[in-house]
């Protein structure tokens, strides 16, 4: 028989074991139950672009997968910093995330003295969707018939061309930067606030060319108000197989920009996997791929390391390109 001291022994021990299950089993059903409120997804971009159709595509999936509602909020601002630092100060519980992009996670920041977050700490980086190439574009009755002639002109007329971008530090700029050190041409950038104001003046011949999605420019080309001269993908774009990428011309050359998922750092590995699953679960659907070639993107879904391994990819390879034309945007 337990004397009354040993009694209390054991029955403060199940007493512990009890509330630790207790709350191990609450911890485990708070992460089986996520999510049960809806979930918002930040768009650091204004509304209308190609960041906000995609992001309201995959909110609209993402939510027939979770079974809550995925309310798209545009937050733009500071070239897209200002939406993205609310999720890095936001809860790291799930129910916050971002569309991230290379303005605001790389190589954006490089070109900045100084930055309201770190771009790779201060994340849960869940999920690359995919890239963006651009095409270099000019007006129909532009000299340049093709890529070659472009820079061949350019070349023999130093500081003579110009080249428009949807403002310093947009991808159509860095690629630009990047053609002129490649080419070894001389050419003057115009930044433009957005690519509307740059087409305009393109079609109305102050400009000689520009980097502009493919998205956009691809009306245009098909409407016989501009011509492609090449893309800036890996590969070719599939709605323009007879038009050559940069790489083919000046080996070496891409460039574009990118999106993925990303969320507050500390996210629960639980609901981190989760989220992992079901965004590669979307990229994957024949439909959504479909639809994202047609937007010009290259469906791309890096998880984890991977995806974190490409953000640093993209600093390694544009770090120079900003370090040598001395790019800074503060």
């Amino acid at each position: 028989m337990l004397n009354k001291f040993t009694r209390r022994k054991v029955l403060n021990g199940l007493s512990f074991a009890l509330v630790g299950n207790v709350f191990t089993y609450s911890k485990l059903a708070l992460a089986q139950a996520y999510p049960v409120r809806p979930i918002r997804l930040v768009v650091p971009f204004p509304a209308g672009g190609s960041t906000d159709v995609i992001a309201r595509m995959f909110s609209q999936r993402l939510a027939e997968a979770l079974n809550v509602a995925v309310v798209v909020e545009n937050r733009p601002g500071v070239g897209s910093l200002l939406g993205t630092d609310s999720v890095a100060k936001a809860a790291p519980d799930g129910y916050t995330l971002v569309v991230a992009a290379n303005p605001a996670i790389a190589p954006g920041p490089l070109m900045r003295s100084t930055m309201p977050y770190e771009p790779v700490k201060d994340f849960t980086h869940i999920s690359l969707l995919g890239t963006f190439a651009n095409g270099f574009v000019v007006r129909s009755d532009h000299p340049a018939k093709t890529m070659l002639d472009f820079i061949a002109i350019a070349r023999s007329k130093p500081g003579a061309f110009n080249y428009a971008s949807a403002g310093v530090g947009s991808s159509g700029f860095l690629t630009g930067e990047l053609l002129k050190l490649a080419a070894g041409i001389d050419m003057v950038h115009v930044p433009y606030k957005g690519s509307a104001p740059a087409i305009n003046d393109l079609l109305g011949g102050q400009l000689d060319g520009m980097f502009e999605s493919l998205v956009t420019a691809t009306g245009y080309v098909r409407g016989g108000k501009m011509r492609l001269l090449s893309v800036s993908g890996e590969k070719r774009s599939t709605s323009f197989p007879d038009v050559p990428t940069l790489n083919e011309i000046l080996p070496g050359v891409t460039g574009g920009a990118w999106f993925g998922i990303s969320a507050p750092a500390r996210l629960p590995i639980d609901i981190t996997l989760r989220l992992q699953r079901e965004v590669q679960a979307i990229v994957n659907i024949p439909e959504i791929q479909s639809r994202l070639i047609e937007l010009g993107m290259t469906p791309l879904p890096l998880v984890g390391a991977d995806y974190v391994g490409f953000i640093q990819a993209e600093n390694r390879k544009w770090a120079p390109v900003i370090k040598a034309n001395r790019i800074n945007i503060d």
